[in-house]
């Protein structure tokens, strides 16, 4: 085979969690999308959906990868378990570190590969079939090999109830679900696939915008911890016009020291990029749209969608801030 791994098949969002019909059902993992290669000659390669080689980032993967057969390549999620839920933040801390550096986070928090597409099998280009015969082959080579514990296969369902069983592992950081038809290819780089994210409808604290009072653009947004301060939960996406002009009616500048002076936020998650905001006093509820993905200081990792603000209720009405727990749906 010509070992220039494909682009991965992406896939786009859908508003509701029911499985379609002559589609098949899996969960969302909340890790970093891989492809893994294990070539005729021997050679094993780890490669991230932008293209990335992270061979060297995750030894133990590449270590497991040898029970391959060769010419052989898998699509998947690299995804770290830590305390009985799944770390998204142990993954990160992988990347360019030295291979010491690498060999100990790898021994400490391991990773592991959830196989969910075969797309090369010993000489055999299989994108162009059915993902129910991918499928099929993916279990067969699971089977055959006794592959695992580091390398696992993905499960999938074409049972409905079964897949609406699966909305229940957001308590260990599961984000949702992926729908793939039965009948259809593997299509690199296009948006072939599916996926659900869940959602839960909560409320937080205005803390801070980015824009201006007048016209906010994205909200910062807080909860009180059990001695009454202000901690940081996360941010909003960006605002409609009528949702910021309807904010900036219910905004103050901030009088006095804020609870986060000497803060700073980045533009986005995992970003460097300082983000210019301005502080409000902590005092206006909003009700907001949040994914189940979280990081260890129950900060959420994706934005949040705004949906209003709470006039009706004070700031003591939100549900409290808890380190290490996942910010409480109210």
């Amino acid at each position: 085979m010509d070992w220039t791994l494909p682009e991965p098949i992406l896939a786009a969002a859908v508003n509701g969690p029911r499985l379609p019909a002559r589609m098949a059902a899996e969960p969302k993992w909340d890790g970093y999308r891989a492809l893994l290669g294990h070539s005729a000659d021997g050679r094993i390669v780890i490669r991230s959906r932008r293209g990335t080689d992270m061979t060297e980032a995750f030894p133990e993967i590449a270590l497991a990868a040898g029970a391959l057969p060769a010419d052989v390549v898998l699509d998947g999620e690299l995804i770290v378990w830590e305390n009985g839920r799944l770390a998204f933040e142990r993954l990160q801390g992988r990347l360019h570190r030295r291979r010491t550096t690498t060999a100990s986070l790898a021994a400490k928090w391991p990773a592991h590969f959830v196989a969910f597409d075969l797309l090369h099998h010993t000489g055999t280009d299989l994108m162009s079939r059915p993902y129910a015969e991918r499928r099929e082959a993916l279990e067969q080579l699971f089977t055959e090999h006794e592959l695992g514990p580091s390398l696992t296969l993905c499960p999938s369902t074409t049972d409905p109830q079964i897949a609406a069983q699966w909305l229940d592992w957001s308590a260990v950081g599961m984000e949702g679900l992926v729908f793939k038809r039965l009948a259809q290819s593997y299509r690199p780089g296009e948006r072939g696939w599916q996926k659900y994210r869940m959602r839960a409808t909560t409320e937080a604290i205005v803390g801070a915008v980015s824009g201006s009072l007048s016209a906010p653009v994205t909200v910062l947004l807080g909860r009180l911890d059990a001695a009454g301060r202000l901690q940081y939960v996360g941010r909003s996406a960006v605002l409609s016009r009528p949702a910021g002009l309807a904010l900036a009616d219910q905004l103050a500048p901030a009088a006095g020291r804020h609870p986060w002076t000497g803060m700073t936020f980045s533009t986005t998650w995992g970003s460097q990029e300082k983000l210019k905001v301005e502080f409000v006093e902590p005092v206006t509820v909003a009700e907001v749209a949040a994914e189940v993905s979280v990081d260890p200081s129950g900060r959420w990792r994706h934005p949040v969608r705004w949906t209003r603000v709470r006039a009706d209720l004070a700031p003591g009405d939100v549900p409290l801030f808890e380190a290490g727990n996942e910010p409480a749906a109210g």
